[in-house]
């Protein structure tokens, strides 16, 4: 392809140039831990009230194909199968993280390498490949837009994902290096999506990884069937970072391509909260003060820009949420409810869906929540790029007072959780469906399965006995 910028085909080189066979062992590794966490988050999430909505109306539009949606079993077209899955994987603030640039790639690049996988009915060695190619190629173009693509209001998701969904398309369906470069690029086309969800709500934060999935992997369906895409689609004049960032970026950071870089699917961050993980290291920091929270005056938080753009003083209901929406992303909520000792997980969230978590004006945790001040420290950008930290200190009414600084929480690659404690998060998420012996096995074949196996009969043990039989039209 003539005149292709270096940035651009650096990214589609890695694509095309990965083997499973180039893939280092700690890469591997992280692999099977994003499949573990986003399977059983899609099993366990699919009975929220937005994933359900999302099949429901799947199950009356849907284009017929033999991939299958997670816990139901309807047997879709791949496209439809990994925006259905993306979703459930995405739908409870529950799902992987990447730190570097701030997003949450497990849900996408699961979901859309195992729907093709079926698809094409190759084995998991070749599902896993295209995880990995659609990993490094999400998180490395990330990796280049932070921080100012958080900072500005997108929501890195929802923009990363489609490229991300078109490198494992491409990959796994062996595309040259043009049509590669046509997939990436048309997938500009289809990035969107913005975190005003962080302050005014809206269940459709759940959905932007199931469209930018599926739009994903139709880009990829368009370059195949001979549609074009601009060749200079991240580094033009209006190419995605001049037009989502307001910088250019430029021709040297072909390098972040390169496959000998450490592969950032070694820094898969699990998260053990349920909540933005922006607020992780302030929870943990909450919970290692004295738990004198009757006693608490006022609290101060340093946070960074970004953070502050999501969990902050830029969030319209941090101070007074009145939906999950805005709970999950409201920090002076989540530290209360860390400091009061009530929880910050799926039980906790549950609750408060089920009305069974009173945090209204006059709740304890609500009278907690307005003793926090926000304050924000760019200095803490400059020291900690790429991590998220906290600063905290708690002063009470006695005239005492403690601070606590926290950088890598729990689950992050530099604290990664372990492997007991994400089996405990597996199989609290998937026995209620699945029973004690399909949730053990299905374990088996993601930590020690046999690479050779079909696509298909892996996913098999992601349905519940009984799939429902898929809706037509004229059913409706």
């Amino acid at each position: 392809m003539a005149s292709m910028p270096p940035v651009e085909a650096a990214a589609a080189r890695l694509v095309t140039d990965l083997t499973f066979d180039a893939i280092p062992a700690q890469a591997l590794a992280g692999a099977r831990r994003l499949m573990q966490d986003q399977l059983s988050l899609q099993i366990g999430c699919s009975a929220l009230p937005w994933s359900r909505a999302v099949l429901d109306l799947t199950r009356v539009a849907h284009l017929p194909g033999t991939s299958h949606v997670t816990a139901s079993g309807d047997a879709m077209s791949a496209g439809d199968a990994a925006f259905v899955n993306a979703t459930f994987g995405h739908s409870f603030e529950y799902d992987d993280a990447h730190r570097a640039s701030s997003s949450h790639p497990g849900s996408c690049v699961v979901s859309a390498a195992l729907a093709i996988g079926e698809e094409l009915g190759v084995g998991m060695r070749e599902v896993i490949t295209g995880i990995v190619a659609g990993y490094e190629v999400y998180t490395r173009i990330g990796n280049l837009a932070a921080p100012e693509l958080l900072e500005r209001g997108f929501h890195p998701h929802g923009l990363l994902a489609n490229f991300g969904a078109a490198a494992v398309v491409a990959k796994m369906r062996g595309f040259d290096f043009d049509t590669t470069v046509n997939a990436l690029a048309i997938a500009l086309s289809h990035a969107s999506g913005t975190t005003e969800y962080t302050s005014s709500g809206g269940s459709i934060k759940r959905v932007h990884a199931g469209i930018g999935t599926r739009n994903g992997i139709r880009s990829a369906e368009l370059a195949a069937a001979g549609i074009t895409g601009p060749t200079a689609f991240l580094t033009g004049r209006k190419g995605f970072y001049r037009t989502y960032i307001g910088r250019e970026v430029a021709d040297d950071a072909a390098v972040t391509f390169g496959l000998d870089n450490t592969f950032e699917i070694t820094r898969v961050w699990v998260k053990p909260y349920c909540c933005c993980g922006i607020n992780h290291a302030y929870i943990e920091g909450a919970g290692q003060l004295s738990g004198r929270a009757a006693d608490v005056d006022s609290v101060l938080l340093g946070i960074q820009t970004g953070g502050d753009m999501v969990i902050g003083n830029q969030n319209a209901n941090a101070w007074a949420p009145t939906k999950i929406d805005h709970l999950q992303y409201s920090l002076p909520f989540q530290f209360a409810l860390a400091l009061m000792g009530l929880g910050n997980g799926f039980s906790t969230h549950h609750a408060y869906l089920a009305g069974k978590l009173d945090i209204g004006q006059g709740s304890e945790v609500a009278t907690l929540a307005q003793k926090v001040k926000i304050d924000v420290k760019p200095e803490l950008d400059r020291a900690y790029p790429g991590r998220w930290v906290a600063d905290i200190t708690v002063r009470y009414a006695d005239g005492t007072s403690e601070t606590k600084f926290l950088d890598n929480p729990s689950g992050t690659a530099e604290n990664p959780m372990r492997q007991q404690d994400l089996d405990a998060k597996f199989h609290d998420l998937t026995v209620s469906t699945l029973g004690t012996e399909r949730s053990n096995a299905l374990l088996q074949a993601i930590t020690g399965g046999d690479l050779d196996q079909p696509a298909a009969e892996f996913a098999a043990l992601l349905h519940v006995r009984q799939p429902k039989k898929p809706t037509t039209r004229s059913e409706q």
